[in-house]
């Protein structure tokens, strides 16, 4: 019986974290974090063009 249990919960966690997972994939990249890759970007480019 306790195997029994055992598997129940980790299928349980298991959904749990998969959804969650799920969630964070659908709520996409913030904003700020989308600008802040544009301003790396462009310093990037900046150096390359100096060297």
């Amino acid at each position: 019986m306790q195997s029994g249990g055992k598997n129940n919960r980790e299928s349980v966690i298991d959904e749990n974290l998969k959804r969650v997972f799920d969630e964070a994939l659908e709520e996409g990249v913030p904003d700020r974090f989308k600008d802040l890759l544009d301003q790396l970007k462009k310093q990037d480019e900046e150096q390359d063009k100096r060297s």
